[in-house]
C-alpha cells in the first residue's frame, strides 16, 4: 500500500486538495486498492479554507514520516515562506526517499525547502513571475502542465493537479489501472505534461472546429497508416489549419497527440496481453519493434520489457 499525506495550511484551497484526495483517496469497485490517503497540517485542529469552511485535521507532520508520497495542495499566500518546522519535515521525508509533490502554489513550498534548486519547475502561470524572481536557482517552466523529477514533481494551476496525480497513478500503477481510475472520475485518462497550461482565447471558428470527431476517428484507425496530412484531410482543412487546431483546443501538435495516443495503446496491450513486440508494434501504428522500443523509451524513460515485466506483476 502506497502511503500519499497531504500537507495543508490555511486558508486551504479546497479545489486543490481535492485533486489529491480524489484521485488517491477513493476506493473503486473491481479496483485493487493501492493508496492510502490522509491529510496533516503543521498545527492539528481546524484549518480555514477558502470555500468558507473549516475542516478538522488531527495529523501533525509526523504524519509526514510514514508517507511514500508527500503532496502540498497549494501553498498561500505565497509570500509567507513555511516555517523552519515544516522545512524540515519536509527534508526529511525526501532524504528518506518520499516523493514531494506540489500542485499550483504549492512549488512554493518545495521551493523553499530546496527540493528545487537547480532544477526545471513549474507553478500556475499567473505566479511564474514572482517564483522565478523568488528562486532565480530554480527553471521555472511557464509552457508546460506538469514538471517530474521521478523524486520531485510540481504542476501547473489547480486542474493541472488533476493531470499530474494521473501521470504519478500511471507511473506507479500502470495506463490500464489509471485509465480506470480516469473513467471513475469522467474525465480524460492522460495529458502530456508538455502542454500548454491555457489554450488562446476561443474564437468563432472553433465552435464549428471542434476536434472531437476526428480525435475519435484517428484513435479507432492507429493501427493504420493514420498520418497528420491524412487527418488533416479526414477534417477537410490544410496541416497548417489543423495544427493550429490542435494548438488552441489541446496545447499540443497533431503529430505530438498522436505519438501519445499510440505509445499508450501500447502501453494497455503490454499490460493485458502476451503479444509479441512487433505485434503490438503494428497494432498501434509505430510499425516496427524497433521503432516500439526507441517512442517508448523516449516517452516513458524504460523499455517495453520493463514495463511489461513490472505492471503485468501487478495486473
Amino acid at each position: 500500500m502506497h502511503r500519499v499525506v497531504a500537507l495543508i495550511r490555511p486558508p486551504q484551497s479546497s479545489f486543490e486538495l481535492a485533486c489529491a484526495a480524489q484521485v488517491f483517496g477513493v476506493e473503486r469497485p473491481g479496483l485493487p486498492t493501492r493508496y492510502a490517503f490522509g491529510v496533516c497540517t503543521e498545527h492539528p485542529g481546524p484549518v480555514a479554507t477558502l470555500a468558507g469552511y473549516d475542516m478538522l485535521v488531527t495529523d501533525g507532520l509526523d504524519a509526514l514520516d510514514g508517507a511514500d508520497t508527500v503532496i502540498i495542495p497549494g501553498w498561500l499566500p505565497v509570500g509567507e515562506p513555511p516555517s523552519p518546522e515544516v522545512v524540515r519535515a519536509l527534508r526529511r521525508a525526501h532524504s528518506r526517499g518520499a516523493r514531494v509533490v506540489s500542485i499550483c502554489s504549492g512549488a512554493f513550498a518545495v521551493a523553499h525547502a530546496g527540493l528545487l534548486e537547480g532544477r526545471r519547475a513549474t507553478t500556475h502561470w499567473a505566479l511564474v513571475d514572482e517564483f522565478a524572481e523568488r528562486f532565480p536557482h530554480i527553471r521555472v517552466d511557464l509552457n508546460v502542465l506538469y514538471v517530474d523529477h521521478g523524486d520531485v514533481a510540481t504542476s501547473a494551476g489547480a486542474g493541472a493537479g488533476f493531470d499530474l496525480c494521473m501521470h504519478l497513478v500511471r507511473s506507479d500503477q500502470g495506463a490500464r489501472y489509471a485509465a480506470h481510475v480516469a473513467r471513475t472520475m469522467v474525465m480524460p485518462p492522460h495529458r502530456e505534461g508538455g502542454q500548454l497550461q491555457y489554450s488562446a482565447p476561443p474564437h468563432p471558428a472553433q465552435i464549428d472546429g471542434s476536434l472531437a470527431p476526428l480525435l475519435e476517428w484517428a484513435t479507432g484507425r492507429l493501427g493504420e497508416a493514420v498520418t497528420v496530412e491524412s487527418m488533416a484531410a479526414h477534417a477537410g482543412v490544410s496541416a497548417r489549419t489543423l495544427a493550429r487546431r490542435f494548438a488552441d483546443q489541446l496545447g499540443t501538435s497533431p503529430g505530438q497527440w498522436l505519438l501519445a495516443q499510440r505509445i499508450a495503446a501500447a502501453q494497455d496491450l503490454l499490460e493485458s496481453s502476451d503479444l509479441p513486440l512487433e505485434a503490438i508494434a503494428h497494432r498501434v501504428g509505430l510499425s516496427s519493434a524497433t521503432n516500439l522500443r526507441r517512442r517508448f523509451r523516449n516517452a516513458l524513460g524504460t523499455t517495453p520489457g520493463a514495463y511489461r515485466r513490472a505492471f503485468r506483476a501487478k495486473s
